[in-house]
């Protein structure tokens, strides 16, 4: 089952070289690409530079701008669906993704058959560390308007730290997701629980940055709130 890692970045310049470090090192083997939005501190040469040291196992593809981490993904996506990968994981760059926990989402889709992966930071209660509880209520409230209002069995709805396997996302229409912000990891589990897809919730420990500046804005969290009400509404007429 051969594994990609994709790590949408913007100016992780401080977190990328020991993040790769750390994946590279695990027992599995995991291919990376790091999606970079034309990052001005320089967190793309430092890529380069570490892909004469992982030729085989580092990519890069570097973007004109900061266009989202939506459309970052999506990039990625398409990115190893014309190459040889089965399971394709989503990561940010920023450590709040613990890399030790990869070969866990990695057993939940080949030893349970999981279609679908997610780190989940509320399966098991509230498995956030560093957060402001603002943010935790915030985040954990979130989670919950999203599963009532679109009726998905799952806890964690706005989880980032994903593996899909190549099936879902050639199901998927990727050219059709509408969020580009903090409501695409929503809108995706959802394209996912529509087509029946076996999801699993891994209880994983969301550690907050310690390095670099988060990219939550009002946008995005309005883009959460509102297009989940869209998105729903779109899904009951094409019933």
């Amino acid at each position: 089952m051969k594994s990609l890692v994709i790590i949408p970045t913007y100016n992780e310049n401080l977190n990328i070289e020991r993040l790769l470090r750390n994946i590279f090192s695990q027992q599995r083997k995991f291919d990376v690409l790091v999606v970079d939005d034309n990052s001005p501190d320089g967190t793309a040469a430092t890529v380069k530079f570490l892909m004469e040291e992982f030729p085989y196992q580092l990519f890069i593809e570097e973007r004109q701008g900061k266009l989202g981490l939506g459309t970052a993904y999506i990039h990625g996506f398409k990115w190893a669906l014309k190459r040889d990968y089965n399971l394709i994981f989503e990561m940010d760059a920023d450590f709040s993704h613990n890399p030790n926990d990869l070969h866990r989402l990695y057993n939940a889709c080949v030893k349970q058959q999981a279609d679908l992966a997610i780190g989940s930071r509320y399966v098991t209660g509230v498995n956030v560390v560093n957060w402001p509880m603002s943010r935790v209520l915030l985040s954990y409230i979130a989670s919950k308007y999203v599963r009532f209002i679109t009726g998905m069995n799952i806890h964690d709805t706005t989880a980032g730290f994903v593996c899909y396997t190549r099936n879902v996302l050639e199901t998927i229409d990727l050219d059709k997701i509408a969020f580009v912000g903090y409501a695409f990891q929503i809108e995706m589990k959802f394209k996912a629980y529509l087509k029946k897809f076996k999801i699993v919730e891994v209880p994983v420990i969301f550690t907050d940055r310690t390095k670099g500046e988060s990219k939550m804005s009002g946008n995005i969290i309005y883009e959460a709130v509102f297009g989940v009400f869209k998105m729903k509404f779109k899904s009951l007429f094409k019933k």
